[in-house]
C-alpha cells in the first residue's frame, strides 16, 4: 500500500465511523418524536434524500446535473439496497425483539466479506476477522438478558437488512469511480414512496416536524453522506465493521441525553464492541515503518 493509498485507508475508517456515530443517533430522535411510525418515515425520507442531494449537486455543479441521466445501473443497484435496509431494519424490530434483530445485523462484516471475495475478489485481513469476532461476542453479551421470543418473519427481515448491507457496501466497493451519492438519495425517497401510504404526512405537528428535518438531516443524511464516499476507500467486510459503532453507541446516546439507563450487559457488551472496534482502528490508522531492504 503506498503512502496515498494508506492515507485514504485511514480517512475512510475514520469518516466511516464518524457516519456510524451519526447513524446511532436515532434513538434520541425516535424517543423525541410522537408522530406515528409511518408518518416519521416519510418525513424523515424527504428531508434526508433531499439533503443528500443537494450535497451533491454542491460538490459537483453542473457536471453533477449532466450525470444524473442517465444514471449506471450501479447507482439503482445500491438505492435498492440501500432502501432495502432501512425498511427491513424497521420491520426487524418491530416483528421481532431488538436482541434477535442486533444479533443477526451483527454478522454484517462476514457476510460482507464473503460478498466482497465472491464478486469483487477481495479477501478481508486476519485483523478484520478477529475484530468482526470480538465485535460478535459483545454484540450477544449486550443482549444476554434480552427477550428471544420474536418471529419467524421478523428475524427473516432482520437476515435481508443484513445481506441488503453487505450487497451494497460490495457494489461501492466494486464502483469506486461511480458517484453514489444520487443513489443515498433515491433510497432515501424510495422509503418515502412506500410508507406514503401509510402516513398522515399532513397531521404532524410543527415540532415534530422539525424534529423530523433534524433527525432527517443530522442522522440519515450526514451518515449516508459520509458512508457513500468513504465507505469504498476501505475493505467492504471492514467497512461494514467499522459501520457496527451504531450498536453500542445507540444506546448510550439515549442514557446520557435522555436518562435511559441501560442494563449492565448492555454496558459492559458495548464496552467489549467499542473496544474491538476502535482497537481495529486504533491499529489500522497508525503509521507503519517500512521494513529495511534485505542485505
Amino acid at each position: 500500500m503506498n503512502a496515498e493509498h494508506a492515507a485514504q485507508h485511514r480517512l475512510g475508517l475514520l469518516l466511516v465511523a464518524t457516519a456510524a456515530l451519526f447513524w446511532s443517533t436515532s434513538g434520541i430522535f425516535v424517543r423525541l418524536i410522537s408522530a406515528d411510525l409511518m408518518t416519521m418515515l416519510f418525513w424523515r425520507g424527504v428531508f434526508s434524500g433531499s439533503g443528500v442531494m443537494l450535497v451533491y449537486l454542491l460538490m459537483e455543479g453542473k457536471a453533477g446535473i449532466a450525470r444524473l441521466w442517465p444514471l449506471p445501473l450501479p447507482v439503482f443497484a445500491v438505492a435498492a439496497c440501500s432502501a432495502i435496509g432501512m425498511i427491513t431494519g424497521i420491520g426487524s424490530m418491530r416483528y421481532t425483539t431488538v436482541a434477535e434483530a442486533l444479533i443477526i445485523y451483527a454478522t454484517v462484516p462476514f457476510v460482507t466479506a464473503a460478498f466482497a471475495w465472491l464478486f469483487i475478489g477481495e479477501k478481508p485481513s486476519v485483523r478484520t476477522i478477529v475484530a468482526s469476532l470480538v465485535a460478535l461476542a459483545g454484540v450477544a453479551l449486550m443482549m444476554k438478558d434480552a427477550s428471544w421470543d420474536g418471529s419467524l418473519f421478523g428475524k427473516g427481515l432482520a437476515v435481508l437488512m443484513t445481506f441488503s448491507m453487505a450487497a451494497m457496501t460490495t457494489i461501492m466497493r466494486g464502483h469506486q469511480k461511480v458517484p453514489m451519492l444520487p443513489a443515498m438519495a433515491i433510497s432515501a425517497w424510495l422509503c418515502s414512496f412506500v410508507t406514503v401510504w401509510f402516513a398522515a404526512p399532513l397531521a404532524v405537528s410543527a415540532q415534530d416536524l422539525l424534529l423530523i428535518a433534524l433527525f432527517g438531516i443530522v442522522q440519515n443524511a450526514s451518515g449516508l453522506i459520509l458512508y457513500a464516499i468513504w465507505s469504498r476507500k476501505i475493505p467492504a467486510a471492514e467497512a461494514t465493521l467499522i459501520a457496527a459503532l451504531e450498536v453500542p453507541f445507540t444506546p448510550l446516546w439515549v442514557w446520557l441525553f435522555l436518562g435511559e439507563t441501560p442494563a449492565g450487559a448492555v454496558l459492559l457488551g458495548g464496552g467489549v464492541v467499542m473496544l474491538a472496534l476502535f482497537g481495529h482502528i486504533l491499529t489500522e490508522i497508525r503509521p507503519r515503518r517500512a521494513l529495511p531492504p534485505p542485505v
